[in-house]
């Protein structure tokens, strides 16, 4: 039985949940709620922790509980730095002019031919960059290439399911598979070789289904203005594009060789990209220097997401300390007789109705890592957990953070979505489940 103290921080925790959920109607930022939900939860654990520390002395609980909150912020910090960082070499980039080279590959006069480039390139790109990053992107290139409305909203769909697709097989690619990678459960190496097939299908197939909304060529050829965001050479803009990408790829490599925290490879490539730029500056007629010009790339980091994850991901902590998350998981075992595939496929499902960020951060503290079996590292727990929250995401347009921005961007109702774009990822989640249940037969 719940004790009452447990019932409050679940209750405060649900709450808080529902006005996250309902941001749109509350007109109050996501970011204050989770805030203010995770300082509510451990203010009330506060008022009874011998309850849930009996082994601790009285006198020193409180010492206890500030280590282990110290604790927590350490792991959600390694995340949140990974990201502050990914996202400032993505604005380097982008504000340099690197993104270029995207719009000059996708462009063609055939609508068709243009859905198919925008999947792949969305696929591969938000597995390299993020999800909500490359969707930004692609959606600004699309305003350019697509005059119709209508049309760019059926590209636009393609980029939300593309973009989480893509962001599953990597693990740098989704906020989810991040949180989940720094945890240690999965590797690189696991999700490239058994997710990414999977995760291509789940795009591919409602690629195919949407390809025949779209029928003939664009009037004219579709051709970009050239905007100077800088004073760069095209050899510049490609060598910081290059950099920037081909930095981020190499972050898992550098986890792996230094068993350092991923976030420090990060501040290595961001090291290395704004130094590169100040060089290239230094060449230019510009007045101002790269410094400043990087300075204010770094105030334009969206700081609300950070602070949401940061409440989220000690909200959470609370879950787990005071011993909920571990009887969820439980639960969930029993009533579906510990049927990874099952309890995952609910999972995804729940991450297009609500954020997938809590759900994963939620199933890390329910369930422990084993030594063997689904539950050990790279199990079939785990890397299902990691397809099944990224997928899972693009049925709904709320279900992503691609799909809110996307939304924003291109003003989607949720109506349209659900009625045109719905049932066309679910075919691709259960598509790639499948895939990847007869991939563990036949090869693992």
């Amino acid at each position: 039985m719940l004790s009452t103290l447990t019932i409050c921080i679940v209750a405060l925790f649900v709450a808080g949940y529902l006005c996250i959920a309902l941001e749109s109607f509350t007109k109050i930022n996501k970011a204050a709620i989770a805030l203010l939900m995770c300082v509510g939860c451990w203010t009330l654990l506060m008022a009874g922790p011998a309850a849930y520390y009996p082994e601790v002395a009285e006198g020193s609980i409180v010492h206890h509980i500030a280590e282990v909150i110290e604790h927590h912020l350490g792991d959600a910090g390694g995340t949140l730095f990974f990201l502050m960082g990914a996202m400032t070499i993505v604005e380097i980039v982008d504000s340099n002019g690197g993104f270029n080279f995207v719009r000059d590959t996708i462009k063609t006069r055939s609508k068709r031919k243009l859905l198919w480039r925008v999947a792949f390139i969305t696929f591969f790109l938000s597995a390299i960059l993020d999800n909500l990053t490359t969707s930004i992107v692609m959606i600004m290139v699309l305003r350019k290439l697509v005059q119709s409305r209508e049309e760019r909203l059926i590209y636009a769909a393609l980029v939300v399911i593309a973009a989480n697709s893509g962001g599953a097989f990597s693990p740098i690619g989704d906020v989810t598979t991040i949180m989940l990678w720094i945890k240690g459960v999965i590797t690189t190496q696991g999700v490239l070789t058994e997710i990414f097939i999977p995760s291509l299908v789940s795009m591919v197939i409602p690629a195919f289904i949407m390809q025949y909304t779209l029928e003939g060529k664009f009037p004219k050829e579709q051709n970009l203005p050239k905007a100077e965001v800088s004073q760069f050479t095209k050899t510049q803009r490609d060598i910081i594009f290059w950099l920037g990408v081909g930095g981020l790829v190499f972050v898992p490599i550098f986890k792996t060789l230094t068993h350092l925290p991923p976030f420090m490879g990060i501040l290595l490539v961001l090291g290395v990209l704004w130094t590169v730029t100040e060089i290239f500056h230094h060449n230019t007629s510009e007045d101002d220097t790269m410094a400043k010009r990087v300075s204010d790339l770094l105030s334009r980091i969206d700081l609300s997401t950070i602070m949401f994850f940061l409440g989220i991901l000690m909200a959470v902590a609370v879950l787990q300390e005071v011993g909920v998350l571990t009887m969820l998981g439980e639960g969930l075992n029993e009533a579906f007789s510990g049927n990874c595939y099952l309890i995952n496929g609910i999972i995804g499902v729940l991450s297009s109705i609500v954020d997938n960020v809590p759900l994963v951060a939620g199933c890390m503290g329910m369930y422990p890592v084993a030594p063997d079996g689904a539950m050990a590292v790279d199990g079939i727990f785990w890397q299902l957990l990691a397809y099944c929250a990224g997928v899972g995401g693009s049925m709904l347009i709320i279900g992503s953070a691609a799909g809110v921005v996307v939304m924003g961007l291109e003003k989607i109702t949720f109506g349209w979505y659900m009625k045109k774009i719905t049932w066309i990822a679910f075919v691709g989640y259960l598509a790639g489940m499948l895939v990847y249940w007869v991939q563990r037969i036949i090869f693992f």
